[in-house]
């Protein structure tokens, strides 16, 4: 269900290695949440780094939509950069898992593509 990678590289070397390698496959980042001050933003204390990216390929997204417009509830990709026990991690959900959960196997190929990419993006990110 999940891809996820840690790094030896700091919160921001992985962040900025993420948004290069997001521009590098044609991806481009639409919004980036920081949940770390979010929160404090609404008073609740959280002391965990964590950068919450939504990531898209309208290509890609523009296929699946025309297939089936409920699936935009499920876009765009969310790529998460966290701190865990002093280590860096990158993650997301599974393309492939998440179209899965809508039951049409015609997306599936279209699935394959994206989690291939967005697999490649978090290795390059983890470097």
């Amino acid at each position: 269900m999940l891809y996820a990678r840690q790094s030896e590289n700091t919160l921001d070397q992985v962040i900025k290695k993420l948004e290069a390698a997001v521009a590098a496959h044609k991806f481009g980042i639409l919004g980036v949440h920081d949940l770390k001050e979010k929160m404090a933003a609404k008073g609740v204390a959280f002391d965990h780094e964590c950068r919450v990216f939504e990531v898209c390929n309208p290509i890609q997204a523009k296929k699946v939509l025309d297939a089936d417009m409920s699936i935009a509830n499920a876009l765009p990709c969310r790529v998460c950069v966290y701190e865990q026990g002093g280590k860096i991690c990158v993650s997301t959900i599974k393309p492939t898992f998440m179209l899965s959960l809508f039951h049409n196997d015609k997306l599936q190929d279209v699935a394959k593509e994206v989690e291939a990419t967005i697999i490649a993006i978090i290795d390059a990110a983890c470097q």
